[in-house]
């Protein structure tokens, strides 16, 4: 078995749910890199640019009818249009079109796209940030002026209202629209496990990924049972302010790292999971609680379901005794034969590696042999 933290990885024994579509295997990879199980769900489906009306349309219109401004918000994105163009043999004529526009790039990577496909940008914001792009475009007047805005699947609250009330006319372009999953199965399984308090974090990447994954629960009748699960007991994490949109509306908190990008995510989780793990005295050894395995003295044991619920149980009240009956109701899927108790609890034993760990009391129940200094800590 591993035996410190660098080795098992900072998210050992947490299971984290990714419901991206777009770059779900980086982020995958990112977080079973520093030790999380990983179920992946797309919320999502990414339409083909080469079969999307909307977008070949919107690209006709710009070459018959040149834009004053144009905005570009994701170096993939951009990327992905000037493609699609070519694809349709229009790309030379996009390009003449966007030759003699203001162009806004909204970051460095943007403003890379840009220049690779031969144009140069007017101005790029040192924040990365959309509203300070807004703030720009307000700033100089866009009373009468045609402004292109390249989306890329994530909606800008605000933004075309804002430019239009200022009296611009708003041509979306919008470069890989969103979809349902043409699988909802996978979806499903994820809702119902986050149900049953069964992932430890979820991320999310983009705003209609957090909308579908809700607007999915409340058409299976789960809503109640899944903003119970993210307001309570599953980390929720968002690479973004605008990808938290949805989850806020609902009362759900979110972590958002200062940069909106994967990495930073997924070190942002690497410090909170961890950190809200119960770690307890227990018969001379340092036991972490952690989603579906426990920290022996730093050596990582993976725990069943049933062997967690029970322990989880044992931790609420450290030291106390807990009934057969209360550890029964425990258990998922409980019955009402109490021999399953007795089952789970030699299982988990066997898991923990440590029998003495948990302490049968006859006639009553078991409790976590919790060491006598901890005693007053923890209540006893």
């Amino acid at each position: 078995m591993q035996d410190d933290d660098t080795t098992h990885g900072p998210l050992a024994g947490f299971t984290v749910g990714v419901t991206a579509a777009r770059r779900a295997e980086e982020l995958g990879t990112l977080l079973k890199r520093r030790g999380a199980a990983v179920l992946h769900a797309p919320a999502l489906r990414i339409v083909q640019l080469a079969d999307d009306s909307e977008l070949l349309a919107a690209t006709k219109e710009l070459i018959g009818h040149a834009p004053d401004v144009a905005v570009a918000t994701t170096a993939i994105g951009f990327r992905g249009w000037i493609e699609a163009a070519d694809g349709w043999g229009i790309g030379d004529a996009l390009l003449k079109s966007l030759r003699g526009v203001e162009l806004l790039a909204r970051g460095p990577k943007v403003k890379g796209a840009i220049r690779a496909a031969g144009l140069s940008e007017a101005w790029s914001p040192g924040s990365e940030s959309m509203a300070e792009v807004l703030d720009r475009l307000l700033a100089e007047g866009v009373e009468g002026r045609r402004v292109a805005l390249q989306l890329h699947g994530e909606p800008l609250p605000g933004f075309v209202e804002s430019l239009t009330a200022a009296g611009a006319e708003v041509i979306v372009v919008p470069v890989y629209r969103w979809m349902p999953p043409q699988d909802i199965a996978p979806l499903d399984r994820m809702l119902d496990v986050t149900a049953a308090r069964g992932l430890d974090a979820i991320t999310f990447t983009s705003a209609p990924a957090a909308a579908s994954f809700l607007g999915r629960a409340e058409t299976r009748g789960l809503l109640p049972e899944i903003l119970g699960a993210l307001r309570d007991d599953v980390l929720v994490a968002c690479v973004g302010p605008v990808t938290a949109l949805p989850l806020q509306a609902r009362g759900i908190d979110t972590l958002q790292p200062e940069r909106f990008r994967l990495g930073p995510l997924v070190q942002l989780m690497c410090a909170h999971l961890p950190a809200a793990a119960r770690i307890l005295p227990v018969a001379g050894h340092r036991i972490e609680i952690r989603g579906h395995a426990v920290l022996v003295d730093d050596e990582l044991r993976a725990v069943p379901p049933a062997g967690m619920a029970l322990l989880h149980a044992l931790a609420r009240r450290p030291g106390w005794v807990v009934a057969r009956a209360d550890l029964l109701r425990a258990l998922p899927g409980s019955g009402s034969d109490e021999h399953a108790v007795e089952t789970a609890m030699a299982r988990l034993r066997s898991a923990l590696g440590v029998p003495r760990l948990i302490q049968t009391v006859v006639k009553r129940g078991y409790r976590l042999a919790l060491d006598p200094s901890a005693d007053t800590k923890y209540g006893r």
